[in-house]
């Protein structure tokens, strides 16, 4: 039996022995960065307001822009996220086939006009006979899908995620000058504090 030597020949399964590894498919591997917990997250950030709606969020950074503030140092966090799923109507056989319709429709409307372009004939009847025949069939797998659910899902819905409320960030070297920007930020019903 032959011995392999190298730094793959050290490691053994259930050995103990520091931090050697086997190589890889990409070479030798190498203990992860940082404290284990994740990817470095950056510097550390400075709060320095926080806005009820994303648009207030949105135009305190939009100042800072027009200030020549180092925008790219600042960041928007939505907090408190809810998910909200809107529920649009009821799904029905019919109305899932309509659906299936107008999807397929789409899709055989593509396939006809990749076909349309290498006809030398009536292109346009490609075309047509494309959209029909996805039509027809988005119709039929869309009403036999619904069916297959057996009725656990009879309705359709929007998902969205919202915040309560919007703070902008800040890296903290950069805090004190966005403050001071801020401090200078026309709101409306208050004074300009100087005119250029």
């Amino acid at each position: 039996m032959t011995s392999a030597s190298g730094p793959a020949a050290a490691w053994r399964p259930g050995a103990h022995s520091g931090d050697v590894l086997p190589s890889g498919p990409a070479g030798r591997l190498s203990t992860p960065a940082g404290d284990g917990h994740g990817p470095q997250s950056g510097p550390p950030t400075v709060t320095i307001g926080s806005y009820p709606d994303y648009p207030s969020a949105q135009k305190v950074v939009d100042y800072l822009a027009d200030n020549r503030f180092p925008v790219e140092h600042s960041a928007i966090v939505g907090t408190n996220l809810t998910l909200v799923e809107t529920v649009l109507g009821r799904m029905t056989t019919g109305r899932a086939a309509l659906l299936g319709a107008g999807t397929g429709a789409w899709f055989g409307l593509f396939i006809g006009l990749l076909f349309g372009i290498f006809t030398v004939g009536n292109w346009l009847a490609v075309i047509l006979v494309g959209l029909v025949i996805g039509a027809i069939w988005g119709a039929v797998f869309g009403a036999v899908a619904h069916a297959m659910t057996g009725g656990q899902r009879d309705f359709t819905s929007a998902s969205s995620l919202r915040a309560g409320q919007y703070a902008v960030t800040v890296d903290a070297q950069l805090a004190d000058q966005a403050r001071q920007l801020l401090a200078r930020m026309q709101v409306p019903g208050s004074t300009p504090a100087n005119s250029r």
